[in-house]
């Protein structure tokens, strides 16, 4: 049986960023600035991902009322699990886990278990006055499709129906 590949996509204000994960292996990850400023790029971006990548499964943020989305970025998320179906690949939703008190601690956990985003990790934490770190949506992304297949099998058994 060939290994399962996630293709996960995290959105937030102004960038995106996915990681694809087969057999629990990271095999590719990007991001953009470019494609978020508007629904149609980034339905293409997407789209390319989709394309290029031919996961098994792609996952998206479930932005419940405790999340801080704001309604470009929810609509952006909305695309995602869209173009999926579109594709018919199996769509599911997580809400995003906080298992760290801080997105750079979390970054710094994942970047020694995966290596390979060891480069993108931000070096120091941001001051209060500071814009957040482009990069941590990477680490987004990767928590998202973790939380899928490491979690509990509820999040794939509900979309799957």
């Amino acid at each position: 049986m060939a290994a399962l590949k996630v293709l996960s996509i995290a959105v937030a204000s102004g960038r995106a960023g996915f990681v694809c994960l087969t057999g629990g292996s990271l095999t590719d990850w990007g991001g953009t600035v470019q494609a978020t400023k508007n629904t149609g790029a980034f339905a293409a971006f997407v789209q390319t991902q989709i394309d290029k990548l031919t996961p098994d499964v792609v996952v998206a943020e479930d932005c419940d009322d405790t999340s801080r989305k704001g309604g470009r970025t929810r609509t952006l998320i909305s695309v995602i699990a869209e173009i999926a179906r579109h594709n018919q690949v199996l769509a599911v939703s997580v809400v995003r886990p906080r298992r760290f008190r801080s997105k750079y601690e979390e970054a710094q956990h994942f970047a020694a278990r995966y290596p390979e985003l060891a480069g993108y990790r931000p070096q120091n934490k941001r001051r209060i006055f500071e814009v957040e770190s482009r990069n941590l949506i990477l680490f987004e992304a990767l928590v998202l499709a973790e939380d899928v297949i490491n979690g509990q099998p509820d999040a794939l058994a509900a979309a799957m129906g």
